[in-house]
């Protein structure tokens, strides 16, 4: 009988739990089982798990398909409906061994077809940590789960439930045990980051647990925060981004969009001028810093001096990468039910917005020609230097190690080193 197949969709904390399920399935002999880790961010998200998971029945036609992540715990019912879908699995069900011993070839006993319960009476996130996910040289510890916010397009609070987070000690323990194994680089992750903390005794803040890892774990050679809500960047993040040079200068911001009023129906806890202000002081504690920003274009009620804002948000913030979402309604939620903008316009000032973000990065690029730079080495001749962007090397490197160089110029989406 064949070992699991696994297909991951979504965000970087799926690609995780991903690598935990491998285990877990492992550890409790799984056979003939493919399973789809499913995203729900956006209605094309679905779209695409659902093709997904009709290739690979067609691939794997004597599998059970066992359907999980956020999609199958916010719409069980639609995925149980396939014909080509033997079980679905709500996103705490996943994690527990029992789900996967049934799915042994020497279980006795009957499992349910579909074992989803609510995700909203989940108050732990630690019982899956797992060391060493991600690439040779970069490894991503999940320190947060769930979301206790409510904007108005957004579905993941209920397929992740509220937001709850891992005690700092369990965080430093595994990072020592990562950098003992050899990683130079750990990743924080979580679905709301910045709200780490506020559900554990004491009510620390993600600035405490950044400045107690790197101070306990003193061999760690770089430390990366992901995305962020920048509203709630507290007093201790602002010192680590000026006192803590193994802190990487660079963030992934939380922004949606930069019209105050569209904000506002988003039901976000910030205005442009928050955001602008908050970029303006990084950049002042760290002049090297880099942003990243999730921008959504085409909400609905957005006219074009709303997305205008957008669009200029990206120079007033000096943004480099962005990820950039066409407004997708998801079913349940309360902008779903606000007028919607033509499909073609939010497809076309996506595009727009795209078009900022290549200039935004060829502009970076550009100036660190001449430049020194550590880079992480990802591969035996592409790595990455400490605000994220891409190097490549005409000579192999040691994939894992840190490695200094020259800039000597660049393609306008990667660095070539000297």
């Amino acid at each position: 009988m064949s070992a699991p197949v696994f297909s991951n969709h979504g965000c970087r904390l799926n690609a995780y739990e991903t690598e935990a399920m491998k285990r877990l399935a492992e550890e409790a002999g799984a056979r003939d089982v493919v399973v789809v880790n499913t995203c729900a961010v956006t209605a094309e998200a679905v779209r695409k798990a659902r093709q997904d998971i009709r290739r690979l029945h067609r691939d794997n036609p004597d599998a059970r398909i066992v359907v999980t992540g956020c999609a199958a715990q916010t719409d069980p019912e639609s995925f149980a409906a396939m014909p080509e879908v033997a079980r679905v699995v709500g996103n705490a069900e996943k994690m527990r061994p029992e789900t996967w011993a049934a799915l042994a070839p020497d279980f006795v006993g009957t499992a349910e077809r579909v074992q989803v319960n609510d995700i909203m009476s989940v108050t732990e996130t630690a019982g899956h940590l797992i060391d060493g996910f991600g690439t040779r040289s970069r490894a991503y510890v999940q320190v947060q789960n769930g979301c206790d916010h409510r904007c108005t397009f957004c579905i993941i609070p209920f397929g992740r439930g509220n937001s709850r987070s891992v005690a700092a000690g369990v965080v430093v323990e595994q990072i020592r045990r990562l950098v003992a194994s050899g990683f130079e680089e750990v990743v924080l992750t979580g679905v709301d980051l910045t709200s780490w903390g506020a559900d554990l005794p004491g009510h620390p803040r993600l600035g405490d647990l950044v400045r107690r890892i790197l101070r306990l774990v003193p061999d760690l050679a770089r430390l990366r925060i992901s995305s962020i809500d920048s509203i709630e960047a507290d007093d201790a993040l602002m010192r680590a981004i000026a006192e803590e040079e193994r802190l990487m200068p660079h963030l992934h911001l939380s922004l949606q969009h930069g019209a105050d009023l569209i904000l506002k129906r988003m039901k976000r806890r910030h205005l442009r001028g928050d955001a602008i202000a908050f970029c303006d002081a990084a950049r002042r504690l760290r002049p090297d810093m880099t942003f990243g920003a999730d921008i959504i274009a085409g909400f609905p009620t957005e006219t074009e001096a709303h997305f205008a804002d957008s669009l200029a948000l990206v120079e007033a913030c000096g943004l480099t990468w962005l990820h950039v979402f066409p407004y997708s309604a998801r079913p349940g939620t309360p902008a779903a039910r606000m007028p919607a903008l033509d499909g073609g316009l939010v497809r076309e000032r996506a595009a727009r917005l795209r078009e900022a973000g290549t200039r935004a990065v060829a502009a970076h690029l550009a100036a660190q020609v001449g430049r020194d730079h550590r880079v992480l080495m990802e591969s035996p001749r592409m790595g990455r230097t400490e605000q994220f962007a891409e190097t490549v090397f005409e000579t192999d490197r040691p994939v894992g190690r840190i490695v200094e160089t020259r800039i000597a110029g660049h393609d306008g989406a990667r660095l070539s080193a000297a």
